[in-house]
């Protein structure tokens, strides 16, 4: 279980190193924007963001090979803990005989169905249809607020006779 939590702990840590400098480099310029805006009398929002943008776009792309080592490096690590050193844990795993000596779910696995309920295939025997419903499964006193469906002027069935071709 100490392995799951030592694992847990490193991945909020990749997340804190990958997060860090580009929260920082915002802050940073949010504050030389700030007094600058201060001295100037300035008092618009929007000027310091474009300057942000880019500088945490710039510390994507120069940092960007060192995020990329680190989430691999974590993903692997997860691969191995979760494919090899779990599997091989006695703690974590059930014996392969478990199922032969024990029924789980067994009481889950029974049956909800009343004896003095039909049977579904008496109800669908004998079920009869819907309102609206003929014997020929065809709908008869419901009426559709739909238009008839057009036919194709003369240039329409050309091009239908053309792309049958």
């Amino acid at each position: 279980m100490e392995i799951l939590l030592e694992y847990m702990a490193k991945g909020l840590m990749v997340m804190l190193m990958i997060a860090m400098p580009c929260v920082l480099t915002a802050a940073a310029i949010g504050l030389v924007v700030g007094i600058l805006q201060a001295v100037t009398q300035v008092q618009e929002q929007t000027i310091a963001a474009a300057p942000k943008i880019f500088a945490v776009f710039l510390v994507i792309i120069i940092l960007g090979t060192g995020y990329i080592k680190l989430l691999s490096n974590l993903f692997n690590e997860g691969s191995v803990i979760a494919f090899d050193v779990i599997p091989k844990s006695d703690d974590f795993v059930l014996p392969p005989d478990y199922y032969n000596y024990t029924k789980p779910f067994i009481d889950e696995m029974k049956s909800d169905v009343k004896k003095d309920m039909t049977p579904m295939s008496h109800i669908l025997n004998n079920a009869k249809a819907p309102i609206g419903l003929t014997e020929r499964n065809s709908f008869t006193g419901i009426r559709s607020n739909s238009k008839e469906i057009p036919t194709p002027n003369l240039a329409e069935r050309k091009k239908i006779m053309e792309n049958q071709r």
